[in-house]
């Protein structure tokens, strides 16, 4: 019997013993393998007919049917194909022509790609490490390493994998629609419906998009810049921090631009929790803060179930190119309200939900090449858009305590900034900055309020545009 108690030096022994007769054995079935023998007794007419297979030297034609096209490979052949498909071999020598968004041709160098994969995995460590919205930096993280790997081709067409999925359903209105119907089941209007006045500050985030839209169109002012008002429409939606929003009218009226107005987007969504907080501490005073809101009103469930219909009546009526998304929405909402379809409202909040996150965060992170996101007109999109965004969180802000100068209760204004559409993250920031200087201040379900009347807003601005300019 064996034993292993002899130490590895047996073990390795035994291994090559294996080893070589493996290939002992490999080297017999060559030899006295039928075809082979068939060749030894083939007549000389026949070999000098057939030379690639009589006189082959590795009698692969004679093992292998069908291989007579594919090339002899050598050692050091086979060694240097392997070295020149190897990644750190692309990223230092690899060049290819591309196109622009707009068009523009330009050279995409390898070592464009390794600053993009190495932004991927930046993008991937703010979720897993820092915790800056995990389910959507990781996915979107891994898309923007997966497409900039040498040779893989996932983005390639037809058949790549992240551009079946763009293609699919990031480039057209499938998953943002989706993405709200989700959105929808997990939201609670009661916080908006038990104090309205708080969607004004939803509303007035909406000046952080429209500003950014004659800003944009300013621009053209200067040397190089070349943006259309269907450009920047798709630029000043950034301000809403609304991801399916952004993808949803720049599939509308700005196709080419979907790569970087959707990554923008979803990175300041991720990235509310760093970029909000200073400007709401900037435009406050300690006192502010400390303001201390009454507790919100019971809410019936006949009026959360009213809620989603009547706004889809008033959205159908007033603003029909609305209708797709706050319709989707509030359909989202309804099934949740209603109570009598509880598998279909967990199936939007859970399992579609995150399997349409996953594909349309993969889909986004597929868009970020070299080529669409390394240029100027690129990064002056990536700019224009955290403006827009500043701008909303701003305004706001200076709404609310413009409001306090008219309201007996007053608004604590940090729950300004959550007039944007990222739910629940920026409400949950205004939680947090308040609990900074109250622990017992707890602003959570005041601040939705404007976060969910925010993500209306968004999409009634976005329905404004398409009907002017789509």
């Amino acid at each position: 019997m064996f034993s292993f108690n002899k130490g590895p030096v047996w073990v390795v022994k035994i291994c090559i013993l294996m080893l070589l007769g493996a290939l002992s054995l490999s080297l017999a079935l060559s030899v006295f393998s039928p075809a082979a023998k068939a060749q030894s007794v083939a007549p000389s007419g026949a070999a000098a007919a057939a030379p690639s297979t009589a006189s082959d030297a590795s009698g692969m034609e004679s093992i292998i049917p069908g291989s007579q096209d594919i090339p002899r490979i050598n050692i050091p052949t086979f060694a240097q194909k392997i070295a020149q498909t190897t990644g750190l071999y692309a990223f230092l020598t690899d060049a290819k022509e591309m196109l622009t968004p707009r068009g523009e041709t330009v050279w995409v160098f390898g070592w464009k790609e390794l600053i993009m994969v190495i932004v991927g995995f930046v993008i991937v460590w703010l979720g897993a490490a820092k915790g800056f919205e995990p389910l959507l930096l990781i996915p979107i993280g891994f898309g923007v390493i997966f497409v900039n790997i040498p040779f893989a081709g996932m983005g390639d067409a037809p058949h790549g994998m992240l551009h079946i999925i763009y293609e699919g359903g990031v480039g057209n209105e499938f998953f943002p629609l989706f993405i709200f119907m989700g959105i929808g089941a997990m939201t609670d209007f009661g916080p908006l419906i038990a104090n309205p006045k708080t969607a004004l500050l939803g509303a007035s985030a909406q000046f952080g998009v429209f500003g950014t839209l004659f800003g944009v169109t300013a621009m053209n002012l200067l040397p190089g810049v070349n943006f259309t008002l269907k450009d920047a429409c798709g630029i000043a939606i950034i301000g809403g921090a609304d991801g399916p929003t952004t993808i949803y009218i720049a599939a509308k009226l700005a196709p080419q631009l979907m790569a970087t107005v959707a990554v923008a987007a979803y990175s300041y969504m991720a990235l509310v929790p760093l970029i909000q907080p200073p400007i709401m501490k900037a435009l406050t005073t300690p006192e502010e803060r400390l303001i201390k809101m009454k507790q919100l009103r019971p809410v019936s469930k006949v009026e959360k179930m009213l809620f989603p219909m009547v706004v889809f009546t008033l959205t159908i009526l007033l603003l029909p190119s609305s209708a797709p998304l706050i319709g989707c929405l509030m359909f989202g909402n309804f099934i949740k309200e209603i109570g009598v379809v509880d598998r279909i409202s967990k199936t939007l909040q859970n399992e579609l939900m995150n399997i349409v996150s996953v594909l349309l965060s993969l889909g986004v992170g597929s868009q970020m090449t070299p080529d669409k996101f390394l240029n100027p007109s690129s990064l002056s999109i990536v700019a224009l858009g955290l403006v827009a965004f500043c701008v909303a969180t701003g305004t706001g802000v200076l709404v609310a305590k413009l409001m306090n100068v008219f309201l007996k209760d007053k608004i604590n204004p940090l729950i300004g900034s959550a007039g944007v559409s990222a739910v629940p993250m920026a409400a949950r920031v205004s939680n947090k900055v308040g609990l900074e200087y109250d622990p017992g201040n707890f602003l959570l379900m005041h601040a939705m309020g404007p976060n969910v009347a925010g993500v209306i807003g968004t999409a009634i601005a976005a329905g404004v545009m398409i009907a002017t300019y789509g």
